[in-house]
């Protein structure tokens, strides 16, 4: 050995798969150094070196982190030695070793060589256990990492591999994140040992991962694609396809001024699916909603506009910079005070100085108003209590009786409107779902009076208003029994 380190590369588990240049390194190394004796291969090193072992820093330090960073420190400090320094890991060096990442990075910064003799990977041997062709997509993640997220990074089309699942509360963490994309049903295997003589595999739903007693430090996880394609890598391939020469002829002819209606189309279904209260409704909707986004990243992405990853990234970026108090250090009392940050946030981004600056012209007239109206309370430009906003709404009442000619009559009708809007936003109403559910409750009891008619052999034109006036009341009594 001379001055500098050496990585070593301890593969799998089973001694025999250890390779002769990994042998003959250790053979003729005076002391080797492990980041942990619990390896199958530990056992088996050539005879002759002094072994030492890092496991103590799992002990003296409080986070995985810490542990790496320490035994980086040592590793290069003892590299700098004469005769330099040998150190071991399980599998291959660079697949799932944080502590050689952070050797070579630190080597790199102080001109310290290193040499990294290969092994096997823990990879080889799960896909000779499983018969599994990595090229085939194959993901690879690290369980700690994984358990850390709410959602997890993985492509649901395609297969993947979880490694380092070290005991039951691990499994748990992980199982909580993949079951945010896949089904508690899902199936999934645990290999245990791979490449040693005691591998085992063992196939269990989802929900039951963290249930199974055997796991320890050599388990991985492989989670095998959902049945049918639900990325939205799949997603976006099929709409591009519509769009390429071959495809649909109605999809290569739209522009993103032709798909408006169609946008505006599905938001409104969407939202009556939030009305009903219908989650079937819903999800379908939002699948078509999706289909809008989709179809107008794609002719942008064949304009040379901009792509589906850019939109993505750019609303990403915006709501970690809006979320200071999530994504930060900025602390929060509470809910209107988020709400007061998003603003400034906004309105600094934007270049704007006026608070309403940013409440979009495009919003139906009711939604806009309540945005508006929610905007200046929150600067303390607001009634005292609702009875203010309702004494307000029987002022403007009282104009518009009182207004003469159109222009007039127009403007205190909108005065009024805007302080029923007001007073929806008092009683945490949203006026414009409060306008939609009337309107729906309107055409269902005026059909439910038309049906009547016809039951009837009546006209309801040639009916009286106190007739017509008689029968609505019917139908609504009807109607208020029925829902009892």
């Amino acid at each position: 050995m001379k001055q500098g380190i050496t990585v070593v590369g301890l593969g799998p588990g089973d001694p025999k798969q250890l390779t002769l240049e990994a042998h003959q390194v250790l053979r003729e190394a005076g002391e080797v150094y492990l980041r942990t004796c619990h390896h199958p291969t530990v056992a088996s090193l050539p005879s002759g070196p002094s072994l030492h072992f890092f496991d103590h820093l799992y002990e003296e330090k409080e986070t995985f982190a810490e542990v790496y960073d320490e035994i980086a420190r040592q590793v290069l400090e003892l590299g700098r030695r004469p005769e330099g320094v040998v150190y071991a890991v399980p599998g291959h060096p660079l697949v799932g070793e944080a502590s050689v990442q952070r050797i070579l990075a630190l080597a790199r910064q102080q001109g310290i060589d290193v040499r990294v003799v290969e092994g096997l990977s823990f990879i080889e041997s799960v896909l000779t256990c499983l018969g599994l062709d990595a090229l085939a997509g194959l993901q690879i993640a690290d369980a700690t990492e994984l358990a850390a997220l709410h959602h997890p990074y993985l492509n649901p089309d395609l297969p993947a591999l979880i490694a380092q699942l070290y005991d039951q509360q691990l499994a748990s963490d992980v199982k909580l994140t993949l079951m945010n994309l896949y089904p508690d049903e899902h199936p999934v295997t645990l290999v245990r040992g791979a490449g040693t003589a005691q591998a085992q595999v063992l196939t269990v739903p989802l929900y039951e991962l963290d249930r199974q007693p055997d796991v320890d430090h050599l388990t991985s996880l492989y989670v095998p694609p959902l049945p049918r394609p639900s990325s939205l890598e799949a997603f976006q391939d099929t709409i591009a396809r519509l769009r390429a020469p071959g495809g649909c002829p109605w999809d290569r002819e739209q522009t993103h001024q032709s798909l408006r209606p169609h946008l505006l189309e599905e938001t409104h279904e969407t939202l009556a699916a939030l009305d009903a209260d219908d989650t079937d409704a819903l999800r379908e909707e939002l699948g078509d909603l999706l289909l809008q986004i989709v179809l107008q990243a794609q002719i942008a992405v064949e304009a040379g506009e901009f792509s589906l990853a850019q939109i993505i990234e750019g609303v990403d970026a915006k709501i970690k910079h809006r979320h200071p108090h999530v994504f930060g250090d900025v602390v929060v009392a509470d809910a209107a005070e988020v709400l007061h940050i998003w603003e400034e946030i906004k309105r600094e981004e934007k270049g704007e100085h006026s608070l309403l600056g940013g409440v979009s012209r495009s919003l139906p007239a009711l939604a806009r108003a309540q945005a508006i109206q929610k905007r200046v309370a929150r600067v303390g430009f607001d009634w005292p209590d609702a009875e203010g906003v309702v004494a307000k709404i029987a002022e403007e009442a009282a104009e518009l009786r009182e207004a003469q000619g159109d222009e007039e009559l127009e403007e205190e009708l909108g005065d009024l409107l805007f302080s029923v809007v007001n007073l929806a936003r008092w009683l945490d109403i949203d006026a414009e779902s409060a306008l939609r559910g009337a309107c729906g409750q309107f055409i269902q009891r005026f059909s439910g009076m038309e049906d009547l008619c016809r039951e009837r052999g009546l006209d309801l034109s040639e009916l009286s208003l106190a007739e017509q006036d008689e029968l609505w009341e019917e139908v609504k009594e009807g109607m208020g029994t029925s829902d009892e």
